[in-house]
C-alpha cells in the first residue's frame, strides 16, 4: 500500500493519518474481513501493487476510531481506571476486586493465555483487546474484541448519527459479536453484544428537539447474538463461498447486494415548473407522495425519479479492478465526489 497526500496536509497530521497500526496476521482471516462481501474479499487480492494507492484523507475516520480504541484500552491496562471509578463514586472494595485480563499475560505486545494462572474467587474480570483464533475448514479465523465485562462482549464504534438512527449496521454488529463469542467461549458467556457508539457528527441542539435523535454523544446499545451453532454455520458457509468462487471470473462471483453497497433509498423529485430543473420544489420518499403533490398542483409539473446512490464502492479495496462499480459509475448511481 502506498499513500498520497494530494491535499497537502501538514506533516504533523499527515504522519498521524499515515500511521497504520492494524496488526495484520498472515495466513489468517479476521472476523471483520470474513464479514466483507465475497466479491470484495476475492477481488481485493487481485489488485496490482501499482494500483494499491490511497490518499491519506481516506483514513481520517478510521484513525479517529483507532485513537478512541487506544485511549479506552490504556485507561484499563494502565490502571487509570481506579481513579476514574473513584470519581464516578465506586468504593475501593469494588475497585480492588477488578482484574484486567486475568489468565492472560502480555507477551511482545499481545495478550496470550498464561498457563501458570490460578483463578481468584470473587474477582471482577475485565478483558480488553484480546485476539483469539480458531481453525475451521482448514482456515485460521481470528478476532480481537474491544472488551468483555460481566461476560458480555463490547465493541466501540465511532460513527455517524445516521448509522444509529437507521440501524444500518445492526446485522453486522450481531455477526461480529457472535464470532467473538465463538472464538472466546470461556470468557464471553452473555447472549448480547454491547455496541458503544461514539458519534462523530453529534449535535447537542438536535438531541434536545428530536426524540429520534441520540440523547448523548456516547451511548451503548445491546444486540442479540446468534447461537454458537448458528455462528459456526455462518462461518463455514462464508468460507465455502470464498473457496467456491476464488478461481472464478468476476462475472460468476456473487454480486454485492444493495446492503453491501450501502445503497441509499431512491428520491422522487417534484418540480412545479418542468422547465426549471435546477432545483426541485420538494423531494419525496415515495413515488405515490410525489405524484400526489403533482396532482394537487394541477398536474402542471413533473416528477423525476433519482435512483438510490451506492456509497460503499468509494471505500472498497477492490475498486480498481471491480467491473460492478463501473456499471454504477456509468448509470450515475455512484459518484466519487
Amino acid at each position: 500500500m502506498t499513500f498520497t497526500n494530494t491535499a497537502g496536509i501538514n506533516l504533523i497530521m499527515a504522519g498521524y493519518l499515515a500511521d497504520d497500526q492494524y496488526d495484520y496476521r498472515p495466513n489468517t482471516v479476521s472476523a471483520t474481513t470474513l464479514m466483507k462481501p465475497v466479491k470484495q474479499y476475492l477481488l481485493s487480492k487481485q489488485v496490482p501493487a501499482e494500483d494499491k494507492v490511497k490518499d491519506i484523507t481516506n483514513f481520517v475516520k478510521s484513525r479517529i476510531g483507532t485513537s478512541v480504541h487506544d485511549s479506552v484500552e490504556r485507561v484499563w491496562t494502565s490502571g487509570r481506571y481506579k481513579s476514574a471509578m473513584r470519581l464516578l463514586g465506586y468504593n475501593d472494595a469494588t475497585i480492588d476486586k477488578i482484574r484486567i485480563n486475568p489468565g492472560y499475560a502480555l507477551v511482545d505486545g499481545d495478550w496470550e493465555k498464561d498457563p501458570a494462572y490460578v483463578s481468584e474467587p470473587g474477582i471482577i474480570p475485565v478483558y480488553v483487546e484480546i485476539r483469539s483464533s480458531k481453525v475451521i475448514e482448514g482456515v485460521t479465523v481470528t478476532g480481537k474484541f474491544d472488551s468483555v465485562a460481566e461476560g458480555t462482549v463490547g465493541d466501540i464504534k465511532t460513527t455517524s448519527v445516521y448509522t444509529w438512527m437507521n440501524q444500518t449496521k445492526a446485522e453486522d454488529y450481531k455477526v461480529q459479536g457472535s464470532i467473538y463469542k465463538w472464538l472466546n467461549q470461556d470468557i464471553i458467556t452473555g447472549d448480547t453484544v454491547n455496541i458503544h457508539y461514539v458519534f462523530t457528527d453529534f449535535s447537542d441542539m438536535k438531541s434536545k428537539i428530536d426524540s429520534n435523535y441520540p440523547p448523548t454523544q456516547v451511548l451503548t446499545q445491546s444486540y442479540p447474538l446468534m447461537s454458537l451453532e448458528e455462528t459456526e454455520r455462518w462461518i463455514v458457509g462464508r468460507l465455502r463461498d470464498i473457496e467456491k468462487h476464488q478461481d472464478k471470473p468476476q462475472s460468476d462471483m456473487p454480486v454485492c447486494t444493495d446492503r453491501d453497497l450501502w445503497r441509499k433509498a431512491p428520491v422522487y423529485k417534484y418540480y412545479k415548473n418542468p422547465n426549471k430543473l435546477t432545483r426541485s420544489t420538494k423531494n419525496h420518499d415515495t413515488l405515490g407522495a410525489a405524484n400526489l403533490h403533482l396532482a394537487k398542483d394541477g398536474n402542471v409539473g413533473t416528477v423525476i425519479s433519482v435512483p438510490g446512490q451506492v456509497i460503499a464502492c468509494r471505500y472498497c479495496d477492490a475498486f480498481p479492478v471491480c467491473r460492478q462499480k463501473d456499471v454504477y459509475l456509468q448509470e450515475g448511481t455512484l459518484k466519487l465526489n
